[in-house]
């Protein structure tokens, strides 16, 4: 089980900015967030980057019950 952070994009998709989902996996995790939150999510999810407690990750990496798993969606904008 994770503790799921969504943010910008992410987080409007699902309709919420922090979740509880169960998964063994990243991908378990991010799976079991598609089938809750529907196609708009998983279409952001599409260019999201993931995190689990700040670092970088891949879909195997395993998760534990006190892991913050975070959907970070790309980021614009900056000074002009």
């Amino acid at each position: 089980m994770a503790r799921v952070r969504l943010f910008a994009s992410a987080r409007e998709a699902a309709g919420t900015g922090t979740d509880v989902i169960d998964g063994a996996t990243v991908h378990d995790v991010l799976r079991s967030a598609e089938e809750r939150y529907g196609e708009h999510f998983t279409a952001v999810l599409s260019t999201c980057r993931i995190w689990v407690n700040g670092d970088d990750v891949t879909p195997e990496t395993e998760i534990g019950p006190n892991d913050e798993l975070a959907v970070l969606p790309p980021v614009s904008g900056g000074a002009t």
